[in-house]
């Protein structure tokens, strides 16, 4: 009987690049590798035979990825679908397993603070939900979802009455305005806040440096150097920072780094220095205005609303200090954390711009409106239940 002579392949630039990168790439999975390889040799014109030989498959193996390439091309080297299996467990099994994840677990009686995939996989036999499941198969149903109970997110209910006017009043500044009118040449905005304990960790051995294919190494053991508090002032229009360095925060440090910042023009002789803060105790309430106001009589206090201080754009600038300054953390003594600090603030202020602040008057009326909704569906689903 005669034998089928081989299919002959011609590849183009762009599959021949392909199918190098496939049998040389370190991740490329060893079947996809073999594939590869064979018609990478075929395209040299060799038998199957003779491909067979060189890469130790059998040569019904070369034939069929030979033929398969040629009726289609590349993505005919990849697995095509397969029936499987008949299903061990049916949509409505797999339907309340998910009900169950999407359930606290003290709803169930069950004395945990969250689920996991194996205590999912044990909830569902004791409920007889089924007879028997693994944890890897929940998990796969939940990933179907995105279902990941074993996570949790905080989150703080809005508990001010005036949070609205309150918070309009710190995006209008950021736009140049206070109360309805524009505000002149002469009058500036600060944003200032204190970044508390930052401390001083020694390395037991000194951080190695990156290299190729290897990350910054920082050892994990270290000595104490002691901690400092970070105070700093972000005019958010002009982007310049004035920061300074205390033991602790405090109403006497906060008023230094007002000082500090009041004892330079242009501020010195401004017509008005408006000083955005949150609720912190070192400068919260009314006492913490008049205080303020009796000292520096053209600086005005306003606050942001309780629980709300990602509205202090100082925020963001701290944010840039933890990752670019402060982490990973290897400091021999505070004096390095300080001079550090010192002459980061140098370095910002001569390259920096302000931030392209983009959360306005209607994104708070809309984010007001969605918590509105979860309030009222909320109280419909806790109305419910009791009627129940």
């Amino acid at each position: 009987m005669p034998v089928c002579s081989a299919v002959p392949l011609e590849l183009t630039a762009a599959e021949r690049h392909r199918l190098k990168k496939l049998t040389h790439g370190h991740k490329t999975p060893h079947q996809a590798r073999q594939r590869a390889t064979i018609v990478l040799l075929a395209a040299r014109g060799r038998s199957n035979a003779r491909i067979a030989a060189e890469t130790h498959l059998h040569v019904d193996t070369v034939r069929r990825w030979r033929g398969r390439f040629a009726a289609g091309r590349v993505p005919a080297l990849a697995d095509r679908k397969r029936s499987g299996r008949p299903p061990t467990f049916t949509a409505l099994q797999i339907a309340e397993v998910k009900a169950r994840a999407c359930q606290l677990p003290i709803e169930s009686g069950a004395p945990l603070s969250r689920w996991s995939c194996p205590e999912l996989a044990r909830e569902a036999v004791t409920r007889a939900i089924t007879d028997t499941i693994s944890a890897s198969t929940v998990r796969r149903w939940l990933r179907d979802d995105a279902l990941r109970p074993w996570q949790h997110r905080s989150w703080i209910f809005i508990r001010d009455p005036n949070f609205r006017a309150t918070a309009q009043r710190v995006l209008d500044l950021y736009a140049r305005i206070f109360d309805g009118t524009a505000l002149e040449e002469g009058e500036y905005v600060i944003s200032a806040d204190e970044k508390t304990s930052i401390q001083a960790r020694c390395r037991c051995h000194p951080t190695l440096a990156p290299g190729q294919a290897r990350s910054m190494r920082v050892n994990h053991t270290y000595g104490r150097g002691g901690a400092l508090a970070y105070l700093a002032a972000y005019d958010i229009h002009r982007a310049e920072v004035f920061g300074r360095c205390e033991q602790r925060t405090g109403i006497a440090p906060f008023m230094r780094l007002v000082e500090q910042v009041m004892g330079n023009e242009p501020y010195a002789s401004a017509k008005r220095v408006f000083f955005i803060v949150d609720n912190g105790s070192s400068h919260r309430g009314r006492s913490a205005i008049d205080r303020l106001a009796s000292r520096f009589p053209n600086a005005v206090m306003v606050h942001t609303p309780v629980h709300a201080s990602w509205l202090n754009q100082i925020e963001i600038f701290f944010s840039i200090v933890q990752r670019k300054v402060v982490s990973p953390n290897d400091f021999t003594d505070l004096d390095e954390v300080r001079n550090r600090l010192r002459a980061f603030e140098d370095r910002y202020n001569a390259t920096a711009q302000p931030f392209q602040w983009r959360f306005t008057t209607t994104d708070l009326d809309d984010l007001l409106a969605r918590l509105d909704r979860h309030t009222a569906d909320h109280q419909e689903e806790s109305s419910a239940a009791l009627a129940a």
